[in-house]
């Protein structure tokens, strides 16, 4: 009878890799582990006691720009909450505009007119290639600051630039608000119902029953019958006033916001025209061939056949670039911009409580970069191509 001999641990296909992790796993533990003794041993030399208690004590900073109220009188708490909505801001802000302006340029490169794909093209070269550092001190230098006193501000219509900022129109809240909030959430939740139920008579029956000129005119029709209801819109508008030292109403941007937009907005436009441009090209040239071929004019052809298909090539390096923009915002307290980095600086300084402080910086970039992934990812699934 022949003996089977067992193949040694060491030697095992099944084993090896399962007992190379756990001596990875138990390495990285230990060094870690090292890490945390030294920092506690470090901050107990100091005098200083591992934890947030500190984040209850009174700030006594101010901060210049702020969506909620703030005053020195706050806890740290309260001011980290107020850079977590400034890096809010400004990241929302520049996605939207960045995507707005890098979606015209990545199309006027591909244009037909010699001079617009020529103006595109130096607009993305010069640019995409220019340090973002360096265009945040060119707009807050060289364009902003040296803009005349609030006294001669530059009026635009009802905007006004000065070396304080820009005050621009701006919405305010009315007491109604929050009905009119849930009353318009339930008119879009109708009209999507409406929607997808005439799309499906619509294919079932093979006669045009309008689903989207129905779905919006539910909405119009909906927001005109509640607006003689309440008398009122959901929002109320004010126009800045000047009163002689300052401006009254609308909102007031500042030079260090502004700077940090107008440097991100741009820089990053750049990157999403090419991601644009590159995912039309990355278009079959068949479908643009057979767009001509039915009589669709260019621009139409562009709007609902290539577009479309160039959505699904181009969503995946966008997300990319939505996360390199929220991450590069932290550049702004190099212009004064008190965002999430920049007052975790100052209360660094205050309290001397740095790893607790850079630990909650680094889980806001990590909360705001994982809920774009998250969104971002739902928006690509909705146009991948469902295989059969």
């Amino acid at each position: 009878m022949k003996k089977t001999t067992s193949t040694p641990l060491w030697r095992n296909r099944k084993v090896v890799p399962i007992i190379s992790q756990i001596i990875f796993v138990l390495i990285v533990g230990i060094v870690i582990a090292f890490m945390v003794r030294n920092v506690i041993s470090g901050l107990e030399q100091i005098g200083l006691v591992l934890g947030l208690d500190y984040l209850n004590l009174k700030a006594s900073f101010p901060i210049a720009e702020s969506i909620i109220s703030y005053t020195p009188d706050d806890p740290y708490t309260r001011a980290l909450l107020v850079g977590l909505l400034n890096t809010l801001k400004v990241s929302v802000f520049g996605i939207i505009l960045a995507t707005i302006i890098g979606v015209i340029v990545g199309v006027a490169r591909l244009s037909n007119n010699w001079l617009v794909s020529k103006v595109a093209t130096v607009y993305v070269e010069v640019f995409r290639n220019t340090p973002l550092l360096v265009q945040i001190f060119i707009w807050n230098f060289a364009v902003f600051l040296p803009m005349p006193k609030i006294q001669d501000a530059i009026s635009v219509g009802p905007f006004y630039f000065s070396n304080r900022g820009a005050s621009i129109p701006w919405f305010t809240l009315q007491d109604n608000t929050l009905i009119w909030l849930v009353i318009l959430i339930f008119l879009i939740a109708g009209s999507i119902i409406l929607f997808k139920k005439l799309t499906k008579v619509s294919i079932e029956s093979g006669k045009s029953t309008y689903p989207f000129i129905s779905s919006v005119g539910l909405i119009v029709i909906g927001t005109i019958i509640i607006y003689i209801i309440l008398g009122n819109g959901p929002l109320g508008f004010s126009v800045p006033v000047f009163n002689g030292n300052s401006f009254e109403g609308g909102t007031s941007l500042s030079i260090g916001f502004m700077s940090v937009l107008a440097a991100l907005t741009i820089y990053t436009s750049t990157y999403i025209s090419e991601i644009v441009r590159a995912g039309i090209m990355g278009v079959p040239k068949g479908q643009t061939e057979a767009a001509k071929a039915l009589g669709f004019k260019s621009h139409t052809a562009l709007r609902l056949i290539i577009f479309p298909q160039a959505i699904r090539i181009i969503i995946p390096p966008l997300t990319s670039q939505y996360l390199n923009l929220i991450k590069n915002s932290s550049l702004a307290m190099a212009v004064a911009y008190q965002d999430i980095v920049g007052i975790g600086n100052t209360i660094i300084n205050q309290t001397g409580h740095t790893l607790e402080t850079l630990l909650i910086v680094i889980s806001v970039y990590l909360l705001f970069s994982l809920t774009t992934s998250l969104l971002m990812n739902i928006f690509n699934k909705k146009f991948q191509l469902v295989e059969r």
